[in-house]
């Protein structure tokens, strides 16, 4: 049967668009998804394995099962847009390459964590929910959890690199933050701390009244303090910090005899002290090193927050006080 021309034009586009709707098809502009190939497997997914977690989708296009599990993997992929490669890959374009990785029905998702844990297949229900868990668990990290007893030297090692810190009324690291410490250039640059709002030394010190808060210690005496206001969410951190984070590592150098390389300044942590302890160690920094006079509290035991702030207070007064006679008060308490 011959159609006219205007009817066969019409005709061609209603069986495309039919034929579009029928196929899995994953859109730059529309999904979060990073479709690869198997000739960049290895370059997308293979050579991160040491520091990275990626899920993989294999997919048949005219399969309806795909089709309806297409949305369901975007949420994953725009849930952990820039955290964890989230990819797919045509088993109808490379058979080949899905009968090798063991794929026998789509859909199939494999979640490829950090060496040396093998690749595995996702059982059960594929929804966003237990994707998105399992690239979380196997998340690598480099964060520090920040208590009383190894809070000084965190803050005071390596000077030239910011240290981010999140204060939380959770018990984890979350996902966000474990990402934030494995970045390209995070990971070299930035040390990332995190405080439960049980350690209450470091709440107090820092000033912190609500969770969650992101605050950011920088200068090499740590004594630029900036709480961050945006959103708590793992792009716009990424832009918060990115201004303080250098392309290269932190100043190093060789330690004694060629030994061990060391920073630049050694751990201090008198120099992040509010107010210093005085110690054999600390004496020079925090007392005889430069002109002034030094104003020693003198205490049986650690001083406590309450002590602290009572020293900072009076610090800031006489200051004031004294500041327009040229006379400088250095401030610290000894046990």
């Amino acid at each position: 049967m011959a159609f006219p021309l205007g009817k066969r034009l019409f005709l061609c586009s209603v069986l495309t668009e039919l034929g579009a709707a029928g196929k899995v098809e994953i859109q730059a502009m529309k999904h979060d998804i990073q479709q690869i190939q198997a000739s960049t497997f290895d370059g997308i997914i293979g050579k991160f394995r040491d520091s990275a977690v990626s899920s993989l989708w294999f997919f048949e296009e005219d399969n309806p099962a795909d089709q309806k599990f297409l949305d369901e993997y975007n949420k994953v992929a725009t849930e952990m847009k820039g955290m964890a490669k989230v990819t797919a890959i045509s088993c109808t374009e490379f058979a080949n390459f899905c009968e090798k990785q063991g794929v026998k029905e789509t859909p199939t998702v494999m979640i490829y964590p950090p060496n040396p844990v093998p690749a595995f297949k996702i059982e059960g229900q594929l929804e966003q929910k237990p994707i998105a868990g399992k690239l979380a668990k196997f998340m690598p990290e480099k964060v520090t959890k920040l208590t009383k007893e190894n809070a000084d030297t965190f803050l005071s090692s390596h000077p030239s690199e910011p240290k981010l810190l999140l204060f939380s009324n959770k018990k984890s690291v979350p996902t966000m933050w474990k990402a934030l410490s494995v970045d390209t250039v995070f990971k070299r640059t930035v040390k990332f701390g995190f405080i439960s709002e049980d350690e209450t030394d470091i709440v107090q010190r820092f000033k912190v009244k609500k969770f969650p808060t992101v605050i950011m210690q920088r200068g090499a005496k740590g004594e630029t303090k900036e709480t961050y206001k945006g959103e708590l969410k793992f792009m716009a951190l990424k832009d918060f910090v990115n201004p303080y984070a250098e392309s290269g590592m932190g100043d190093k150098m060789a330690g004694p005899a060629g030994g061990k390389e060391e920073t630049m300044e050694e751990a201090k942590p008198w120099l992040v002290q509010e107010v210093p302890e005085l110690t054999l160690k600390s004496h020079k920094d925090v007392c005889f090193k430069g002109e002034g006079l030094c104003v020693i509290y003198l205490k049986d035991g650690e001083a406590a927050q309450a002590d602290i702030d009572m020293l900072t207070g009076l610090s800031k007064k006489f200051t004031s006080q004294l500041s327009d006679r040229g006379a400088k008060m250095k401030w610290m308490w000894m046990n």
